[in-house]
C-alpha cells in the first residue's frame, strides 16, 4: 500500500455542495474535495528534475472544504490600499533587530531585502550568492532598490513581503492565507496527477502558460514566454477553476509551517488527511535553526536547469522574516 501511495494518483473527487450565490470581488469559489497531493516518487523521469525534492513525496490523500480564493496574486495596487489605510510598515522597511543577528556590525543592519540580479555570464549553480544579494532600501515600494519605483507596475504582484506582511494584509481584508492543501487543490483545478496546472506539457501546442525563465540560468532570460522577469498578473490563461498564475511569476506564501518530512508523516498515518493545517513547528535539515513556512508555485526564475518547482505538486520554503523580489501571496476566505 505504501508503494502505491508513492507512485500513483487516485481520482480527484470534488465536493458536491452547491456554489454560494455570491462571493467577494476578485475571488472564485473552489469546491474543495478529496485528492492526491504531491509528486511522483521514484524511478520515473521526474527523479532527476532539478528542484523536485523528497519533501514533495510520497503522494498521499487529503481533503479540503470549499473556499473562496483570489483569482490572482495580490497586486501592488491592492497592497498600497492596505498600507494607506493602516500605516503598515513591512519587515523589509524596518530596522533589523540586532538581537536577531548576533555578531553582525550595526552599520550593516539596514532595512532592505534580497534582489535577483543576473551575473551576465554562466556561473556555478551551487552558489546562489552569485545572483542574489541583499540590497539596502529594497522593499515592496522599491523592488530593485531605492532608485526603482512602482510606476507602471500597479498590477504586478506585490513582492518583498515577509510571511507576517502577507498575514497582516489577509487579516486586514478579513481573509487568511491558504493552507498548503487548499493551495494545491485549487492549483490542480480538478485535474488528477498532472505535471502542470494546465496538463502534462509545458507548452501545449507551442503556447506558454506561465512566466518562467527561458535561456541560460541565471545569466540570460530570453523572455520567450513574453516576459523577461516579473509580469503583471493574469497574463496567461487561467486554470479550470478560473485562477491565474499558479505556476511561475512569483512564489506564494501559504500558512503551513515547513517540514521536509511532513508528507512522509501524512502518508504513514494512512487514510485521508482532513483539512490538514501543516505541522506544529518548522524544521529544515538544511537550516535547522531557521523558522520557515511553505511557499508554492515557483517564480519567473524557475527553470529546468535549476529549479523546476512550477510543477504543480512541488514545494518551496522561506524563512518567515525574509522576502525577495520573486515572492508574493494570495488570500482565501471560507464560504458562508
Amino acid at each position: 500500500m505504501e508503494g502505491a501511495a508513492e507512485t500513483t494518483f487516485d481520482a480527484t473527487i470534488p465536493n458536491s455542495s452547491p456554489t454560494p450565490l455570491a462571493g467577494p470581488a476578485g475571488m472564485v469559489w473552489i469546491p474543495g474535495g478529496e485528492f492526491s497531493m504531491g509528486i511522483h516518487a521514484s524511478a520515473d523521469a521526474l527523479s532527476d528534475v532539478p528542484g523536485v525534492t523528497v519533501d514533495a513525496r510520497p503522494i498521499h490523500r487529503a481533503s479540503v472544504d470549499g473556499f473562496w480564493m483570489d483569482i490572482t496574486e495580490v497586486t501592488n495596487h491592492q497592497f498600497a490600499a492596505f498600507v494607506a489605510a493602516t500605516g503598515y510598515v513591512t519587515v523589509a522597511e524596518r530596522q533589523p533587530d540586532p538581537a536577531e543577528f548576533p555578531g553582525v556590525p550595526a552599520e550593516l543592519l539596514t532595512p532592505g531585502s534580497a534582489v535577483f540580479a543576473s551575473p551576465g555570464r554562466p556561473v556555478d549553480l551551487r552558489n546562489a550568492s552569485q545572483w542574489w544579494s541583499y540590497v539596502e532600501g529594497a522593499n515592496w515600494r522599491h523592488p530593485e532598490g531605492p532608485d526603482s519605483r512602482l510606476d507602471g507596475r500597479e498590477q504586478h504582484p506585490v513582492v518583498h513581503v515577509a510571511f507576517e506582511d502577507a498575514d497582516a494584509y489577509a487579516s486586514w481584508i478579513g481573509r487568511r492565507l491558504p493552507t498548503e492543501a487548499e493551495w494545491e487543490f485549487a492549483a490542480r483545478g480538478g485535474l488528477t496527477g498532472k505535471l502542470f496546472v494546465w496538463g502534462d506539457e509545458l507548452t501545449p501546442d507551442g503556447n506558454h502558460r506561465a512566466n518562467i525563465h527561458q535561456g541560460m540560468f541565471p545569466s540570460t532570460d530570453s523572455g520567450a514566454d513574453g516576459f523577461a522577469g516579473i509580469a503583471a498578473v493574469a497574463q496567461y490563461a487561467p486554470n479550470d477553476y478560473g485562477l491565474h498564475d499558479l505556476a511561475g511569476n512569483v512564489w506564494e506564501w501559504v500558512s503551513d509551517w515547513y517540514r521536509s518530512d511532513y508528507y512522509q508523516a501524512l502518508a504513514e498515518a494512512g487514510g485521508v488527511a482532513d483539512n490538514p493545517q501543516g505541522p506544529s513547528s518548522s524544521f529544515d535539515p538544511a537550516e535547522p535553526g531557521a523558522r520557515k513556512r511553505v511557499q508554492r508555485g515557483g517564480s519567473f526564475l524557475c527553470t529546468d536547469q535549476y529549479c523546476s518547482r512550477y510543477l504543480v505538486g512541488t514545494r518551496g520554503k522561506g524563512e518567515v522574516s525574509t522576502g525577495s523580489n520573486h515572492v508574493g501571496f494570495r488570500t482565501v476566505s471560507r464560504g458562508r
